[in-house]
C-alpha cells in the first residue's frame, strides 16, 4: 500500500459524509498546502503528553472551552467542556516543554464548577515569568473562565468577545418527596447550621453569606491580577454584568484587541511591531553656559544633547610645545655668563621663563656685588623695559634685567 505523500493524495484518500461545497473547500485548501508536513506546520502539531494543546511557531495554544468542571468525566468528553486537572496538565507540559516559548489560552468559556479554579488560577499567576502567557478571549470568558483569563500576563480579546460575570451563584433546590413518600433529616445538635432551611429568613441569609465569601475570594484574585484596585474592580465590571470588546478593555478587563491568528504571528516573531517613538528637535549645547541656557529657557532635558568633542591635533600640539621649549631654552642659555652656571641650569630644569632667569640672574649679580652701574655699563644700546614710575624697586629690577639682557646676549 503507497501512503498519501500530500495534503491532497491524504484528502482524496478518505471517504466523506458532507456536503458537495464543504468538500471543495477541504480538497481546495489541502491543494494549495503542497504536503503534509505544511499543512500540520500552518494548522500546528499536537504537544506530547497532552490532551488538546498544539504548537505552531514555539506558541503553545491552549484551549478552554465550554463548561469548566474540576475533574474531567464523560459529560466533559460528550460535551466538549474542560476540566481544570486536565487543563493544569497541559498547561505544566507546555511550561516544560523547552520546544515551547509562549503559552497562550484560547478561551471560550461560559465559566463552570468553583471548586478547583482558584488553585488553577493561581498556578498560572504564579508562573508568571517563566514563560510569557496570553489569554485570548474570541468567544466569551464568563464568571470562572475570567477569573483563570485575568491569572495570565496579558488579557487580548475580539471586538465582540463577552467578558466579566464576576460573581457566584449558588442554586439549590428542594426535593419533592414522591406521593406516598415522606422523607425525614436528622442534623446532629452541635451543626444546626449544617443544613439551613431555605424556606426561611435566616436559612436564606447564611446561605448568602458563604456566597458573599466565596465572591470575596474571586474579587480579590481578580484586583491583584489585574492590578485594579480592589473597591473599584465591583464597580467597573459591572457588579456581574457583561462587557463586550472595546468596553470590556476601558473597564480594564483586558488589556487590547486582537485577533488569535495576529496574536500567534506576533508572539512567533513574524510580525514587526509599528515604531512608536516620534521624531523630535534636538537642541545642541557646548558649554555648560549653553546648557544652563537651555534649561532656563524651558528645553525638556530629554532633547538636549551634548555636542561632540572636537578633534584635537596632538601631532601639532607636540610640535609647537617642543618648539616653544627650544626657543625658552635659547633664551635662557643667551643669558648665561662664566659664574651663573647653575643659576641657568636650574632655570632649564624648573621650566622658568625668559624673564623670571633674568630676574634671578640679577638678584645674584647682587648677591655678588655687581653693581647695576657695571651692568648697566655693559649693556649700553639695549632695550630697555619701561617701569612703573611709582615702584622705585621695580624699576631697578626691570633696568637691572634690561642690563643682564643686553649683557649676555
Amino acid at each position: 500500500m503507497t501512503l498519501p505523500r500530500t495534503a491532497f493524495e491524504l484528502a482524496a484518500s478518505h471517504t466523506w459524509l458532507m456536503t458537495a461545497e464543504a468538500l471543495d473547500t477541504v480538497m481546495a485548501i489541502a491543494a494549495r498546502e503542497g504536503d503534509v508536513q505544511a499543512l500540520e506546520a500552518k494548522l500546528g502539531r499536537p504537544l506530547d503528553n497532552t490532551r488538546s494543546v498544539t504548537v505552531r511557531n514555539g506558541v503553545a495554544i491552549i484551549p478552554v472551552s465550554g463548561p469548566i468542571f474540576r475533574h474531567a468525566n464523560l459529560m466533559t468528553e460528550i460535551s466538549g467542556a474542560t476540566a481544570t486537572g486536565s487543563l493544569a496538565t497541559d498547561i505544566q507540559a507546555a511550561l516544560d516543554n523547552p520546544s515551547v516559548n509562549t503559552l497562550v489560552l484560547d478561551i471560550d468559556s461560559p465559566g463552570g464548577e468553583a471548586t478547583g479554579i482558584n488553585e488553577l488560577a493561581e498556578m498560572i499567576y504564579q508562573a508568571r515569568g517563566t514563560k510569557p502567557i496570553k489569554a485570548y478571549v474570541g468567544g466569551q470568558a464568563a464568571s470562572a473562565s475570567y477569573w483563570i483569563a485575568s491569572a495570565a500576563d496579558e488579557v487580548i480579546v475580539d471586538d465582540t468577545a463577552q467578558l466579566g460575570s464576576v460573581g457566584v451563584v449558588l442554586s439549590l433546590r428542594k426535593r419533592e418527596d414522591r406521593p406516598g413518600e415522606k422523607s425525614y433529616e436528622i442534623v446532629s445538635s452541635n451543626a444546626p447550621n449544617k443544613r439551613p432551611d431555605l424556606e426561611t429568613e435566616a436559612g436564606r441569609a447564611q446561605l448568602q453569606t458563604r456566597t458573599d465569601e466565596l465572591a470575596n475570594v474571586f474579587l480579590d484574585k481578580v484586583a491583584r491580577n489585574r492590578g485594579i484596585p480592589r473597591e473599584e474592580v465591583n464597580d467597573r465590571f459591572r457588579q456581574g454584568g457583561i462587557a463586550t470588546g472595546a468596553l470590556a478593555v476601558a473597564a480594564g478587563m483586558a488589556d487590547r484587541l486582537g485577533s488569535l491568528e495576529s496574536l500567534i504571528a506576533e508572539l512567533a516573531g513574524s510580525v514587526s511591531k509599528p515604531s512608536t517613538k516620534r521624531s523630535v528637535m534636538m537642541t545642541t549645547v557646548k558649554t555648560t553656559a549653553e546648557l544652563q541656557a537651555a534649561i532656563e529657557a524651558g528645553t525638556d532635558p530629554s532633547t538636549i544633547q551634548i555636542a561632540a568633542a572636537e578633534t584635537v591635533d596632538t601631532d601639532k600640539i607636540r610640535a609647537e610645545a617642543a618648539e616653544n621649549e627650544r626657543a625658552r631654552c635659547k633664551g635662557i642659555l643667551d643669558l648665561a655668563s662664566p659664574g651663573f652656571e647653575k643659576e641657568v641650569a636650574t632655570a632649564i630644569d624648573e621650566g622658568a621663563s625668559v624673564e623670571a632667569t633674568g630676574l634671578a640672574l640679577f638678584k645674584a649679580a647682587q648677591d655678588r656685588g655687581i653693581s647695576l652701574q657695571s651692568m648697566r655699563a655693559d649693556g649700553q644700546g639695549a632695550p630697555s623695559a619701561t617701569p612703573p614710575k611709582d615702584d622705585a624697586e621695580a624699576a631697578e629690577r626691570a633696568e637691572g634685567v634690561n642690563a643682564i639682557t643686553a649683557r649676555w646676549k
